[in-house]
């Protein structure tokens, strides 16, 4: 176990380095350094910015230096916590990140409080009987919900719950502090489509163990179903299911950004969106980094889980 966190944590250092160097790059053309030095300087597009004022603000920016020069105080910079100032909000990024972070870990912490309970308990009763009444119906509802586009699927709740019934508020701007009425339909809709789809693949694997040999050698011993459902098949079943969980992590990262956006809620998703619509150049870059850790981050955590529930698994 200590060699695979090892070799993981290896592993991200090195995506991340990767990854920045290519960022740092991108973000170094001269197309991305005329739109903030725009934004920086005003304007209303970068036909309007005079080559005197650019040339001016490459020398002001230090841009004028090497490139591995500047990669290598960026990347200590961002090693030291120094991530930079948002050109549009006027704070600092590792502060504005802190913030947005918390705010989608809030909706994430619920996310999967609801998500992991109801699809592991609703993917095993459709695949405990394979073909049965019960599982064409989750089967059916699965795929419906997983066809849908989140967008869809956010206008809908907030014409019917929100418009009409008025039960819940439209956006979620959380101006008053924290407020689970707010939560409610981003979470509604972040739910609908991935609880579908975790529940296809937990009746796909259920059902594969049920057609085991063991499992029809349990039954045929006398012994009751319910022990053979718990004490055999459940855990066989649950490895594919629970290791992909733990990867909705970095999917929660990249689908949550059309939530966010529609309800106006504060978190890293529509941080990016905003970041990426200013041309906010040093949020881009930080936040990048950071979505690109959690990307590791679940992979690690997905494979420590498979080891714990597949003891047959051995690290070499």
């Amino acid at each position: 176990m200590t060699k695979l966190i090892c070799k993981r944590l290896a592993q991200m250092v090195l995506i991340m380095v990767s990854v920045s160097l290519l960022l740092f790059a991108i973000f170094d053309t001269d197309q991305f350094r005329r739109q903030v030095a725009v934004a920086e300087l005003g304007g209303f597009g970068v036909a309007t910015l005079s080559e005197e004022d650019y040339a001016a603000w490459i020398t002001k920016r230090g841009l004028d230096q090497p490139f591995l020069e500047r990669y290598g105080d960026w990347v200590a910079k961002m090693a030291q916590g120094d991530m930079g100032m948002s050109i549009e909000k006027d704070v600092a990024v590792s502060t504005l990140i802190a913030g947005r972070l918390k705010a989608t870990a809030v909706l994430a912490f619920f996310f999967f409080l609801a998500m992991v309970p109801i699809s592991l308990t609703l993917g095993t009763l459709a695949g405990m009987r394979e073909g049965g009444r019960l599982d064409r119906v989750i089967s059916v509802l699965a795929i419906v919900t997983t066809s849908i586009p989140q967008i869809a699927t956010a206008v809908m709740l907030t014409v019917v719950f929100a418009l009409g019934l008025g039960w819940v508020p439209a956006k979620s701007a959380m101006t008053q502090g924290f407020s689970f009425r707010e939560l409610v339909l981003p979470l509604a809709t972040l739910l609908i489509y991935d609880i579908g789809y975790v529940v296809r693949m937990t009746r796909a694997s259920m059902a594969e163990v049920m057609a085991a040999n063991y499992i029809r050698t349990a039954i045929l011993k006398g012994l009751a179903y319910r022990t053979v459902i718990l004490r055999h098949a459940l855990r066989n079943a649950l490895i594919v299911p629970v290791t992909l969980i733990f990867l909705q992590m970095n999917w929660l990262l990249s689908h949550v950004v059309v939530v966010e956006v529609f309800f106006q809620y504060a978190g890293f998703g529509r941080m990016l969106y905003e970041a990426a619509v200013f041309g906010d150049i040093e949020v881009l870059q930080a936040a990048t980094l950071v979505a690109v850790a959690v990307a590791v981050l679940s992979q690690l955590l997905s494979d420590i889980a498979y080891i714990l529930l597949n003891p047959r698994v051995r690290i070499s």
